[in-house]
Parts: C-alpha cells; structure tokens; sequence
C-alpha cells in the first residue's frame, strides 16, 4: 500500500490509551497523510463532523461513550465511512453488534501487525470499489469476509476452515461458475481434492445455508447466487 495512493485519504484515530494512541497515530503515518486523533468518543464525534473522514479506527473501551455506541451515531447517517473496531473482547455480542453496524472490521487485542495492514488494505479496496465485506446471502443471512463469520438469524454459525475458504471464492467470484481447479487450488492448496470430499463440503454448507444458493453446472464448477 503506497502513501502517494492514500494521500487524500482522511482517517480518525479514537484511542483514549495516550502510549496506544501514540504508537498507532505512529504506525498509520507510513500509509496516510492526513490522520487525524481523538482520546475519546465525545471528541471524536466532533473531529468527525469537521473532517468527515474515509476511515475510522476506534477502541470499544473508552470513558463518556463507548466505541460501539459512537460508531452506531455514525451509522445513523454514513454508511460508507470504513471503521475498524478494536477491542479485547472477542465476545459473540460484540460480533453481531458490529456485523448489524455494517462495513465494519473487527480486530480483537493484541493486534498483529499483519492484521492491522491487511484490515487497512481491505478498508481503502473498498473506498476505491464502493463494496463492503459484510456480503448479504438472503433475507436472514450475511457472510463477513474479513472476520470469517457467517450469521444466521442473528446467531453465529461455526464454519470449518475448509467451508469459509469455499465461501470465500464463490463470493469473490460471484458472477461466474468457480472452476473445480480453482476450487482445488484454493480450499484445497496444501492437499489433493477428492470429488467425494468435494461433495461432503458442499452438501455440509448447505446444511448452513439456503441450498439453493449454491448453484452447480456439470463438468464446469460451482457459483453462489447472491
């Protein structure tokens, strides 16, 4: 990710921990220009107003207002600004909250480099693209692509690796039939794919899902109908 791309990108940093917020204003230095920081919710309500920023970055656990009732105040009327929840609570309230708040990823401490960057990454793509990673299936179902969560009827359905890899090749490649190579090559990287093992992948998915959203044409492969 080069600087020169991001330049006009405005990002708010909300972290009432002074050492945190330092080192993250820090870090975010190597891929903004203009960042712009908060110690707190009520602050950053304000910063918000002033500079309308593309990216939000906030904790959940701060003094006067806590970060899920901040971005909520968001969401009342930007649906597009990209916000990036960080919090040390990986607790299933938390992940429905913030999967119903909507374009929202979520970093549960302590964040990995790797993370962060790729969180980033995924917020400026979608900037650029107009798409969120929260994709709808049908009336009750969503699927988060970056947090790897599938919900159903507001509850969390467990997934196998092997399942949210599946998932995520059809969704990225929504238009089209994935090819049976590709789904090898990508579920399937570090081992051989069985047609039976295929199947048993398929038919357990959509014990999960509506099965008619997957759609199979043979001898060529497997698209979801979202």
């Amino acid at each position: 990710m080069l600087k020169n791309i991001n330049k006009n990108i405005r990002v708010l940093y909300v972290e009432d921990d002074e050492i945190a917020r330092e080192n993250g204003i820090e870090y975010l230095q190597n891929f903004f220009e203009q960042i712009y920081e908060a110690s707190d919710a009520i602050k950053a309500l304000q910063l918000y107003e002033k500079y309308q920023p593309d990216i939000i970055i906030t904790d959940i656990q701060m003094p006067k207002l806590n970060g899920l009732e901040f971005v909520k105040r968001i969401r009342q009327k930007d649906k597009k600004t990209q916000i990036i929840i960080i919090t040390a609570f990986c607790d299933k309230d938390y992940l429905l909250k913030a999967i119903e708040l909507g374009l929202v990823k979520y970093l549960v401490k302590p964040v990995c480099e790797k993370e962060f960057e790729e969180a980033l990454f995924l917020c400026v793509n979608s900037l650029q693209n107009n798409e969120s990673n929260i994709i709808k299936l049908d009336e009750n179902s969503y699927f988060d692509i970056f947090n790897k969560n599938l919900l159903i009827n507001e509850e969390i359905i467990k997934l196998r690796t092997k399942e949210i890899l599946f998932l995520e090749l059809l969704i990225k490649n929504k238009n089209r039939y994935v090819s049976y190579e590709e789904i090898e090559n990508y579920v399937w990287s570090d081992s051989v794919m069985t047609k039976d093992a295929l199947k048993t992948l398929v038919k357990n998915i959509k014990i999960k899902i509506s099965k008619d959203l997957i759609l199979n044409l043979t001898n060529s492969g497997y698209k979801i109908d979202v």
